[in-house]
């Protein structure tokens, strides 16, 4: 697969219902998995999903309450049974490897494979994981316990070539790489060709930003600027707003509020509250103040891409 777009594994709040899995996404760029926070049931979405275990490698956890990451020990044993060799590493803030290492030493003494804890400052937006396709940022967020969502980038492809002009000028195979890295052609008379002739920009790099669990709080909006694609949490209704403040989660409109100001493309918004039962309330909310938004949903797959 040569493209970006999230698997929404789970988008459900911390109440279990029937409705919905707990808070679960997979990033897909490129057939490499990145999963963004692992409450229960998320491996079973997985296989609901079709996603193919081997291409996971690193795990991101937003925070320290259960249905963000009480299914990330089940995850672990289950791909030792499948007899995973390759390392797996999770981001997570310092208290997660004293929280989950005496479980997995525990549960999985027998591990096929080995587990790194990587930490980051969850009160700082940091850098967290970087490799050749993608960048991985931590954003901050205001919530009851320290959280942090995270922003992926698409690191900027290289420029397509033109096949006309390659042939026209009898560039040989072995100077095409360095002609995309931006080298000029210098042809066996000596003239000088640059590099522009022969290629076309690529796509722009993508843009995607999950920031839940969180209360309004705009200091995110310089952070998300421009994303391709927000998910936001919507736990609760304007109706609700009260209970918003008291327990640290946004309404459908202060999410909004939050894509419009920081001029994203699509606004996606998820971690329904239990007490949701007809969640297009939410969305007629979300959507008077930024229309271009949609209900996350199991199974969904966001496309990220430019519009």
């Amino acid at each position: 697969m040569d493209g970006f777009e999230v698997n929404i594994l789970g988008c459900g709040s911390a109440l279990p219902t029937t409705r919905h899995f707990l808070t679960s996404q997979v990033v897909n760029l490129r057939d490499k998995l990145y999963m963004i926070d692992c409450g229960e049931g998320s491996q079973l979405q997985f296989r609901n999903l079709k996603l193919k275990f081997q291409r996971l490698n690193h795990i991101f956890i937003s925070h320290l309450h259960g249905d963000h990451c009480f299914g990330l020990p089940g995850l672990i044993s289950t791909l030792s049974m499948l007899g995973r060799t390759a390392d797996l590493h999770i981001h997570a803030q310092p208290d997660a490897e004293k929280i989950f290492r005496p479980l997995l030493d525990y549960f999985c003494k027998e591990l096929s494979y080995k587990v790194f804890f990587h930490a980051f400052n969850p009160n700082k937006s940091e850098l967290v994981f970087e490799d050749r396709t993608l960048r991985v940022s931590s954003i901050p967020l205001k919530h009851r316990v320290p959280s942090a969502g995270f922003l992926f980038e698409e690191k900027p492809k290289s420029p397509h070539i033109i096949r006309e002009m390659i042939d026209f000028h009898k560039v040989p195979v072995s100077q095409i790489g360095a002609i995309k890295a931006g080298a000029a052609f210098v042809t066996p008379e000596g003239e000088t060709i640059p590099h522009a002739v022969f290629t076309r920009p690529a796509e722009p790099p993508c843009k995607y930003a999950f920031c839940s669990d969180t209360a309004y709080y705009e200091k995110i909006i310089p952070l998300i600027e421009g994303v391709d694609v927000l998910y936001h949490e919507a736990t609760f209704s304007h109706a609700d707003i009260v209970r918003a403040k008291e327990t640290y989660h946004s309404s459908a409109q202060q999410a909004a509020q939050i894509a419009r100001a920081a001029k994203v493309k699509k606004l996606v918004i998820g971690h329904f509250s239990a007490r949701i039962f007809n969640e297009n309330i939410l969305l007629d909310e979300a959507m008077e103040i930024f229309p271009d938004t949609i209900l996350a949903n199991e199974g969904m797959k966001l496309a990220i891409e430019h519009k």
